[in-house]
């Protein structure tokens, strides 16, 4: 498969030339936002304040953000009119009634908890079913996730293959996971495994897909060895938009059709709305057992507010409902593919690797490829998100990301980073223009890569420590 992805699917090919140089956004700009390009040494001032992390640096001293797409979308009109229906009423509100309908719709699940965002979903659900020394088992687990399950004194392991460290590896559902691995880790863990975590889209995977047959494959060798299946729902739609465009079997069958198949092979779901439901805040768990949604209530009294607003507003319940289903248009979904997919292939024109098929929710950039001088001790990731900031005032995200997964010739959980910086795409934000000037920086960025003598860090909390590190230059 080329980089350009899978067709747009809509019913507009006809409509003259598709190339992705023709990208057209399916929507109209009511209200406009004013941005600021800083001058030069106004970057450089801003960055060593910030001791050269882009989490530090404000909002207003960045030109383009493309450091997360949580809770970063811009609301439709319908979601800021569905704002002023919001009942605020403590118990029984007709907004949780309305997000309730819809959330039971769309997953499939009967019973659902409603939550501030999606680490707060986490926080729950791994106090339920994590217990010291427990294995939990996924593709890969977001930050948060693999935190939470950290704090109650887990070991979180992820069971993707080892295609994930060849970014030139094409696999068109490279956020699989690898059967081999999974079927190790549960004949040895079995006992001591809560759950097993369907991430979709696999976020730390380069945002890649999980396609439905090995979806099948997990929750088959899942009911084997007794285990639950939960998923990390955040980026559902845009995953089965993949499964729509790469699998024959669901060639014509809808989105949400292919969602509640999805979730028909797990016993539950936790989402940030922040992503595929394309809100600022919010997010809830669904369950398909009703004891354990109980307990889920019974702590989100004690943690988040009442289980009919959860420590949201009413005006947010209202916005999620509208959004869960505009995050499932089909023609929407066409061009945020197709988005991602452009700003890649511009990328890969300016000789920088990127992870291929692009994925969802943005770009994956091979940093070793732009700074091959540079080793994993001098933090290329760090160099590079700090050298687009300077060259074009452009926010983008980056790891070292820890992770421990199976070795599939001894079957020992060994330690393993994935190593990449990530321009996340926030939802109906940007523009092709902006696209193409990211693309342009990061040519920029290449050209004068060598300069870059690498960086060091200088704090670093034990805790969720990637929020809050400092860095400095290393000397020249």
């Amino acid at each position: 498969m080329s980089i350009e992805g899978r067709p747009f699917g809509t019913g507009m090919e006809d409509a003259g030339s598709r190339s992705l140089a023709a990208l057209a956004e399916p929507y109209r700009i009511k209200v406009a936002e004013q941005i600021r390009l800083l001058s030069r040494p106004e970057r450089e001032e801003v960055l060593a304040a910030a001791h050269y992390s882009g989490i530090h640096i404000d909002a207003a001293d960045v030109f383009i953000d493309l450091m997360t797409d949580s809770g970063t979308g811009a609301m439709s009109s319908e979601q800021w009119a569905a704002l002023m229906r919001g009942d605020e009423s403590y118990f029984g509100s007709r907004s949780y009634q309305r997000f309730e309908t819809v959330s039971r719709e769309i997953t499939g699940y009967p019973h659902i908890v409603p939550t501030h965002q999606g680490r707060a979903a986490e926080k729950i659900i791994t106090e339920l079913l994590v217990r010291p020394g427990d294995v939990v088992l996924s593709n890969t687990h977001f930050d948060t996730t693999r935190g939470h399950i950290l704090h109650r004194q887990g070991v979180p392991v992820d069971c993707i293959g080892d295609w994930l460290w060849d970014f030139g590896d094409e696999r068109e559902f490279k956020g699989n996971f690898d059967l081999k691995k999974l079927e190790l880790a549960l004949a040895r863990h079995h006992s001591r495994v809560p759950f097993i975590l369907i991430t979709v889209l696999n976020n730390m995977a380069c945002s890649s897909p999980v396609s439905m047959q090995n979806i099948r494959e997990v929750k088959s060798l899942a009911d084997r060895y007794g285990v639950k299946v939960m998923f990390d729902a955040c980026r559902l739609a845009e995953n089965a938009y993949f499964i729509q465009q790469g699998e024959p079997e669901f060639s014509g069958v809808s989105i949400q059709d292919i969602v509640l198949e999805m979730f028909s092979y797990g016993d539950g779901c936790w989402m940030s709305a922040k992503k595929d439901a394309i809100v600022n805040i919010g997010g809830f768990c669904a369950f398909r057992d009703e004891s354990l949604a109980m307990r889920a209530k019974e702590l989100l009294v004690l943690y988040e507010g009442y289980p009919t607003y959860g420590g949201l507003a009413g005006r947010d319940l209202e916005a999620m409902a509208v959004g869960l289903r505009e995050g499932l248009d089909q023609e929407y979904l066409a061009h945020r593919i197709r988005q991602a997919a452009y700003l890649g292939r511009l990328i890969t024109e300016a000789d920088v690797s990127v992870s291929r098929p692009v994925g969802g929710s943005g770009v994956f950039v091979d940093v070793r490829s732009i700074y091959p001088h540079l080793s994993a001790e001098q933090l290329p990731t760090v160099a590079f998100a700090a050298d687009m900031f300077l060259e074009g005032g452009v926010r983008v995200g980056g790891a070292l990301f820890p992770m421990k997964t199976v070795d599939i010739g001894s079957g020992n959980i060994v330690d393993r980073s994935f190593e990449f910086s990530r321009l996340a795409i926030p939802r109906r934000t940007y523009t092709q223009g902006h696209l193409e000037y990211v693309a342009d920086i990061v040519a920029r960025v290449k050209s004068k890569a060598s300069e870059n003598m690498g960086y060091r860090v200088t704090y670093m909390p034990e805790t969720m420590g990637h929020f809050f590190v400092r860095f400095a230059p290393v000397a020249g």
